[in-house]
């Protein structure tokens, strides 16, 4: 179910503005089922350019509602609907605004026609509502007043559930601000997620990797991840489809996958923090670390030759850790030497590995 609608306002500066007029459909995807127009007496005086745009001024809203005096019927008529309208995040902001002044938390998911139009009606000149309404021949009375605006937004929502022939894209264009649905799916995530030390990716609902983080149990750090609030955190939240992982078994490897990965794969919620090199040499030329692996009898291993780190990975035999040629086949080769060895030199400062053994 949608709640189709366009809100007027007094203009002026950001989040002071009040609403002068409301309209409301409710759309159930193929007709209209229940609507809500209304002035709203905004308590405050409305920009003259606003009133040239709309023809509502003070006057006219001296004997409407408040805003808290239909606050009510807007909660009932939106109530498990995804709000639509064209350029949501102003409409949506400026609702939340005006509930959050009377103490009552607002959450709807949200669409915006805009985002929707240029996603599926390619190749306009413009996707304002006049202009993008004209184009496809939809017909419009009152422009720039709340009934006739949220009227053309139907008859355009209409024609974009029909182009989304695969229903994927209006799915997946859904900001949700009422998160129960978000919460089960987030919840899910986490319950997939293993109590194990290594390197965990966040991917889209294309597969790409947007995220990546690391820690000692990971099923901690994903249910950390998705209960942060900041602007980043909800933008990886609303994205996360599925979440992939690397056991590393100590420290050590989980720095070193985490730090390579970030270069290679550059996620786009991970800060770009460019990490610094070292120029210091290892006290040896040529040696091997050892230490834990993912399993038991399991050693995690990097080689290090004529003071670069050449090679990383895991070994359980004997055999290989002790036939150089052998386990050279085994590990895999470094790209960026500079920025391991950065890594390992850092680590083994603070911290003990298993063994190190000179060749």
């Amino acid at each position: 179910m949608y709640a189709i609608l366009d809100i007027e306002t007094t203009g002026g500066k950001f989040n002071e503005e009040g609403i002068t007029e409301i309209a409301i459909y409710k759309f159930d995807g193929h007709d209209v089922v229940d609507q809500f127009i209304s002035l709203v007496n905004p308590e405050k005086e409305i920009q003259k350019f606003v009133v040239k745009l709309t023809g509502i001024n003070n006057n006219m809203l001296r004997n409407a509602p408040k805003f808290y005096e239909v606050a009510k019927r807007i909660v009932e008529i939106t109530k498990d609907c995804t709000l639509v309208a064209h350029n949501t995040s102003f409409d949506y902001r400026i609702l939340s605004t005006e509930f959050e002044r009377l103490g009552y938390e607002f959450n709807r998911n949200t669409l915006c026609t805009v985002e929707l139009s240029q996603a599926l009606i390619l190749d306009q000149p413009s996707y304002s509502l006049g202009k993008l309404t004209r184009a496809l021949g939809i017909p419009m009375t009152d422009r720039h007043r709340a009934s006739g605006d949220a009227l053309a937004t139907v008859q355009l929502f209409k024609i974009l559930l029909e182009k989304d022939t695969n229903k994927s894209i209006i799915q997946s264009s859904v900001k949700y601000h009422d998160r129960r649905l978000e919460k089960e799916r987030l919840q899910k995530l986490i319950d997939e997620s293993p109590k194990l030390q290594g390197v965990y990716y966040i991917h889209d609902s294309e597969g790409k990797v947007i995220f990546i983080g690391r820690g000692k149990n990971i099923k901690a750090e994903v249910n950390k991840l998705f209960l942060k609030t900041t602007k980043r955190a909800i933008k990886i939240q609303d994205r996360a489809t599925s979440i992939s992982f690397e056991k590393t078994g100590n420290e050590l490897f989980t720095r070193l996958k985490y730090y390579i990965e970030l270069e290679i794969l550059s996620p786009k919620f991970n800060f770009k923090k460019e990490r610094k090199t070292i120029a210091q040499d290892f006290n040896n030329n040529d040696f091997i670390i050892f230490d834990k692996g993912r399993e038991i009898e399991e050693n995690a291993v990097i080689l290090i030759e004529n003071n670069e780190v050449t090679s990383f990975g895991y070994t359980n035999l004997a055999y290989q850790e002790n036939r150089l040629d052998i386990l050279k086949s085994v590990l895999t080769p470094v790209e960026n030497k500079k920025l391991c060895k950065t890594i390992i030199k850092n680590y083994l400062n603070k911290n003990n590995v298993q063994k190190i053994v000179r060749l």
